[in-house]
């Protein structure tokens, strides 16, 4: 595990939660170490969801911890819009941006973790030497842009790349996985060296959203 961490940081996806009640659905996994917020803008990924609007308003429900996942173009452009709605923690592409580390020195200036993420056919190794920038490198283990993908094995690779570089290190930095997080995949995932992971329809697809997030935690914790 990370030196940060004492165990499994389960962070649900309101991507795949109830619009229409998404007051009582952030509510419903307040048992949940964060809450991730999906943002993306049609053009660097073809769907489109919500934007600051909605991070805002979620803050303003929760103390939980805001991970917020631009998949957005031109990042540089907003990422002070989501700061200011409340983000704890803004992850952006590697991909949408020409200068990643710039750009997470800008986000620790103003007193937020910085994150990057990277596609599935993006490869890590170029961005080892500069993890000690970053807070938070998140894993995607299927294409970004839709919820309910299945899970790509084949990842796992860069997240043991990144689990060794940060060791190596003694760095603090955190790795996050997101695609196709579940009961039966959690657990490669963590023992693959996962910090935190990301689950969307493994909890909200649940009646028990509660039970669901102690299941996913369970189910890391037994392979760390």
């Amino acid at each position: 595990m990370s030196l940060a961490v004492s165990h499994p940081i389960i962070s649900p996806s309101i991507l795949a939660a109830d619009f229409t009640n998404l007051g009582a659905e952030v509510r419903a996994v307040e048992t949940a170490d964060w809450i991730h917020v999906d943002v993306m803008d049609g053009h660097f990924v073809p769907n489109l969801s919500f934007g600051a609007d909605i991070t805002a308003a979620v803050n303003r429900i929760t103390d939980q911890h805001l991970d917020v996942h631009l998949m957005i173009e031109n990042p540089e452009k907003w990422v002070d819009n989501y700061v200011a709605a409340g983000a704890d923690c803004v992850i952006f592409h590697v991909e949408a941006t020409d200068d990643p580390v710039g750009l997470a020195r800008h986000l620790r200036a103003k007193g937020v973790w910085s994150g990057f993420s990277l596609r599935p056919g993006t490869p890590i190794e170029p961005y080892l030497p500069h993890v000690a920038e970053f807070d938070l490198v998140l894993v995607m283990s299927v294409e970004p842009g839709f919820g309910g993908q299945k899970f790509m094995p084949e990842m796992l690779e860069k997240v043991r790349l990144l689990r060794a570089e940060i060791d190596s290190k003694n760095l603090s930095t955190l790795i996050e996985i997101d695609g196709g997080i579940s009961a039966s995949t959690i657990g490669a995932a963590a023992e693959a060296g996962c910090d935190a992971f990301v689950a969307g329809s493994a909890i909200f697809g649940q009646s028990d959203r509660a039970a669901a997030v102690a299941q996913l935690r369970e189910s890391a914790a037994k392979q760390i």
